[in-house]
């Protein structure tokens, strides 16, 4: 387990820089590592005491963001959570001339903050990256445990309103769930028009 004061900000797997925004999120998923109290990905130790401020996640992009493929604001938490900060960042590293930016999202930012955010997200995100680990909502409520009722269909609601704003929006699931059909999910990907990607089990990262 790592917890330091100085949280870990910025940490880079392949040639995508992560950008680790909050350990707070809107699920409590069975799957997710912190519940199993394992706060790392590849190697890399993401328990915060303290959220960051906007310097610093400008700063965890690095000088020249635009080295990286992409800027994605991840992290052991649900991005969205700080949208507003999450904006301001990515229209910084855009200046700064980021290639491309995306946020790992479980889909449920129009119902934290109760409205439609989706138009916010036009010209400073490239693309979303969406989980829907549940063919329906039993399954999903099931492994991911949401705070919010309804969750399952909200998700749908956000990926539909999103691909209006971003160019590229994918569904994803994780395969090796129990009782988790992939094919009926990526038939829902299908059916909402956006991309869909099979994850695997304990594979993070």
């Amino acid at each position: 387990m790592h917890e330091t004061q100085t949280p870990l900000v910025g940490y880079t797997i392949r040639n995508q820089r992560y950008i680790n925004v909050t350990n707070r999120c809107t699920l409590r998923c069975t799957f997710c590592p912190k519940f199993n109290k394992v706060w790392e990905v590849k190697g890399h130790g993401l328990r915060m005491r303290d959220e960051p401020d906007v310097d610093e996640m400008i700063a965890a992009a690095g000088p020249d963001p635009g080295v990286w493929d992409e800027v994605v604001f991840c992290g052991l938490g649900e991005p969205t959570l700080r949208l507003d900060e999450v904006l301001r960042v990515a229209a910084a590293v855009r200046v700064a001339g980021a290639r491309r930016i995306r946020i790992n999202t479980d889909g449920l930012a129009n119902r934290v903050h109760g409205e439609d955010v989706t138009p916010r997200l036009a010209g400073l995100v490239d693309a979303l990256s969406v989980s829907l680990n549940g063919q329906n909502a039993a399954v999903y409520d099931r492994h991911c445990r949401p705070l919010h009722a309804g969750a399952w269909t909200a998700v749908q609601d956000f990926v539909l309103r999103a691909q209006r704003h971003v160019p590229e929006v994918t569904l994803t699931a994780i395969d090796g769930l129990p009782g988790l059909d992939i094919a009926a999910c990526e038939a829902i990907a299908r059916t909402l028009g956006v991309h869909f990607r099979r994850r695997v089990l304990d594979d993070v990262g």
